[in-house]
């Protein structure tokens, strides 16, 4: 069963992970952040992010569940499909349903798990603080930015703490272009557009993103690469100005156009049969943190995708 504890600050000024490390000592910081992650962890009533500074007479509720996630990795030997490796970085096309990181309902089987067996010198940066709602900022065991599970496509990793610094800065400043392609339910209103709207965690559903006037920063540029589909569906190019948790799939259903496949965003009745969503990352260019050369990487959409094209059309 849960347990749940209570108790106001006495003293302001502390991070909430460093405050709860004091009040439940069998944790640890990487678990008690797991938990904030997860929704797990309340202040006056309202969900908070570790990194949250708290004030004299707050009020914290915390409620652990029957199993703590798993937040020290162990490495597997999972196949990976390598497009680019070398001594302080690697390019990987991840496949549709390998989750990135461990955590609660899936702490075992994650490329964070395959990267250690590939690379054990990646242990040192297992915890690597990530307090953020981006998908792209500085995170553990490497990772420099995300994808959905459901997601496939490219994704880079740092194979050392300055090449994962560099990265990031990278990704900060808006010098690494992502395209994606995905199948939409319907047409855009234009052919071409740009998606400016702030993006923020659901206040109602804590796992879900959504709009919100006081959200992030959120811009998705989009173009309709071909409108041949027998069920009114269309396939767009997708480049992502700012790397939000969900971007894509918060837009695209913000227009009304969701992603096709997209259980959470997408309409409430499926009306094509697939496993997942139909959302690749397909172009990646960054530049090189050590050689200071500009790579580029493509890689095509996955034959399940394929497939569903071609019985569309």
């Amino acid at each position: 069963m849960t347990q749940t504890h209570e108790f106001i600050v006495q003293a302001g000024g502390d991070r909430l992970d460093k405050m709860l490390m004091a009040e439940l000592p069998s944790l640890s910081r990487a678990q008690l952040q797991a938990v904030i992650k997860e929704g797990g962890v309340t202040v006056n009533d309202k969900p908070v992010k570790a990194g949250e500074k708290l004030r004299y007479g707050d009020r914290v509720h915390i409620v652990l569940p029957e199993e703590v996630p798993v937040v020290l990795p162990q490495a597997e030997d999972i196949p990976l499909d390598m497009v680019y490796e070398d001594e302080v970085l690697a390019v990987i096309n991840k496949p549709a349903g390998l989750v990135v990181h461990p955590g609660a309902g899936n702490p075992t089987g994650t490329l964070v798990n395959a990267l250690l067996s590939r690379y054990p010198e990646l242990v040192q940066l297992l915890h690597t603080e990530d307090d953020t709602d981006d998908e792209e900022e500085g995170d553990r065991v490497g990772i420099v930015h995300r994808l959905d599970k459901e997601t496939s496509g490219l994704i880079v990793v740092a194979r050392t703490l300055e090449a994962h610094r560099a990265l990031s800065l990278q990704f900060q400043e808006r010098t690494v272009e992502k395209e994606y392609i995905a199948l939409l339910e319907r047409v855009p209103k234009t052919l071409t557009g740009m998606v400016n709207a702030p993006i923020a965690r659901d206040p109602r559903q804590r796992k879900r993103m959504s709009v919100q006037a006081k959200g992030r920063a959120a811009q998705t540029q989009f173009d309709v690469t071909d409108v041949d589909f027998k069920e009114g569906q269309c396939l767009v190019r997708l480049k992502i100005l700012t790397g939000r948790t969900h971007q894509i799939r918060v837009h695209m259903a913000f227009i009304g156009c969701p992603v096709v496949g997209d259980s959470v965003y997408g309409f409430r009745k499926r009306r094509v049969a697939m496993n997942r969503q139909f959302l690749h990352a397909t172009h990646l260019a960054f530049t090189h943190p050590v050689t200071g050369q500009r790579l580029t990487f493509d890689v095509p959409i996955p034959q399940e995708l394929a497939d569903v094209l071609a019985r569309l059309r």
